[in-house]
């Protein structure tokens, strides 16, 4: 391309960018425009390589350029969609349903469905899609590619097609190394802490996908114990000891992490969690409880919002964990203690994000139909444990007996299920002393 057209500019979207940037996004739209347009398979599958090459190739402003030229070249024929529409308003049958469902679908779909003929095509557009979701604040149009992405991924990353996998020190390092990379509640630190979490009073367990044979999509690391863990600083010591599993009767599960940004909001864990119990009822007859040791990672971020929104006694609890003295135990960590469980099990029952539990971990296990049992003071004494809740823990409660009752009532009247012990105390004090008003507006 001659050296002049490198300094020059043209605006796409918001910015203006160097025309050699455009040009190379115009190009690889052009070929997703063949390769759309192309209906033999063995032609298909060498259009898609092409395509698939002229996107890996671009970079920087010419990526932004092609995102958005994918929002608005590949979007459904609006006139198209009316005149349907019209129709099928006029004569409901299945034959213009059909019609009308074609013309709202849009060319994007048909286009990633052929992109993943492509050698590798999942796995891109898996990674195509985290960029468009780290992109969407600065450019909102993008945000129909993504909503395409996800329609299709959730199709082809359904539980029918993932595969279960129990992790053990024996599996490829290459897992092994995603395992640390992944990790995102309890930080492994080398392969001393990884081989701990595997030995034989340990499991991890991972969902697979064929396209991606040795990339998790999601797993989550358990401890076989002889009662409910309280404290997840003893589960992590790569020094303790390792007990016969055989012994326990208790499954504690203590992290859960997505591997693929990707693929946010294709569910995984609800499944992986089920037959994660459902392995380990056939290994180990004798395990009767299934909890986890959970962090609360809202809480502290909502008790901030309530301080800032000017709530005294929430200001003055803040300023208090801004010390450090109160770690070291004593009577100011007793005096803390008073307040905050308290006020976290008033979180946890009462905080919403619409008609759902504010806090993320709340929202998924009570979902899956567990019951929130009990909340443990300095249950999780890691730097990331103290800064997101101060280092409450929280033990959910899979009863099988109970689950599908406790997601019945969570999904029909967003129920809470919890312990006595829970709602005594969340009370009406706790209730009051963090009101409705700023619930709310945090939540919101």
């Amino acid at each position: 391309m001659p050296e002049c057209q490198t300094s020059s500019f043209e605006s796409t979207g918001s910015r203006a960018q160097p025309v050699s940037d455009a040009e190379d996004a115009r190009q690889a739209i052009e070929r997703c425009h063949v390769l759309l347009s192309e209906h033999g398979d063995v032609s298909g599958e060498r259009l898609a390589n092409d395509a698939l090459e002229a996107y890996q190739a671009l970079r920087g402003a010419s990526l932004n350029t092609f995102f958005s030229l994918l929002a608005s070249q590949f979007s459904p024929d609006s006139d198209l969609v009316g005149r349907w529409t019209d129709a099928y308003r006029q004569h409901p049958s299945c034959e213009t349903l059909i019609e009308l469902q074609r013309a709202v679908e849009p060319p994007r779909r048909e286009l990633f469905r052929r992109l993943n003929l492509a050698s590798g095509g999942t796995a891109t557009l898996i990674e195509m899609r985290r960029r468009i979701l780290r992109g969407l604040d600065q450019y909102p149009p993008w945000a129909v590619v993504a909503a395409d992405l996800a329609y299709l991924l959730r199709s082809w990353f359904n539980g029918g097609f993932l595969e279960l996998r129990r992790i053990d020190w024996r599996t490829p390092p290459a897992v092994l190394d995603n395992l640390i990379r992944y990790e995102a509640v309890h930080q492994i630190r080398d392969w001393r802490e990884l081989r701990r979490r595997l030995e034989d009073d340990r499991r991890c367990f991972a969902f697979f996908h064929p396209a991606l044979p040795d990339e998790p999509l999601v797993f989550t690391e358990l401890a076989l114990t002889s009662g409910l863990s309280a404290k997840v600083q003893p589960l992590l010591d790569p020094d303790s000891a390792v007990v016969d599993p055989a012994s326990c009767n208790h499954a504690v599960f203590y992290s859960i992490s997505s591997c693929h940004e990707g693929l946010r909001g294709v569910s995984f864990g609800n499944a992986l969690i089920r037959r994660a119990v459902d392995s380990l009822r056939r290994e180990f007859p004798r395990l009767k409880t299934f909890a986890t040791l959970s962090p609360v990672p809202g809480f502290r971020p909502w008790l901030t919002a309530a301080a800032r929104n000017g709530h005294r006694s929430s200001a003055e609890i803040v300023a208090r964990l801004e010390e450090s003295s109160w770690l070291g135990g004593g009577v100011q960590s007793a005096a803390l203690e008073r307040q905050l469980v308290p006020l976290c099990a008033s979180y946890l029952l009462f905080a919403k994000r619409g008609q759902e539990p504010a806090d993320p971990v709340a929202r998924f296990h009570l979902a899956n139909g567990a019951r929130l049992e009990r909340l443990n003071w300095m249950g999780d004494t890691s730097t990331a444990g103290i800064g997101r809740s101060a280092g409450l823990t929280a033990n959910y409660v899979y009863t099988l007996s109970e689950i599908e009752w406790n997601h019945r009532a969570y999904v029909a009247e967003g129920k809470v299920m919890a312990s006595r012990c829970i709602e005594r105390l969340a009370t009406v004090r706790a209730r009051v002393d963090l009101s409705e008003a700023t619930v709310s507006r945090h939540a919101s």
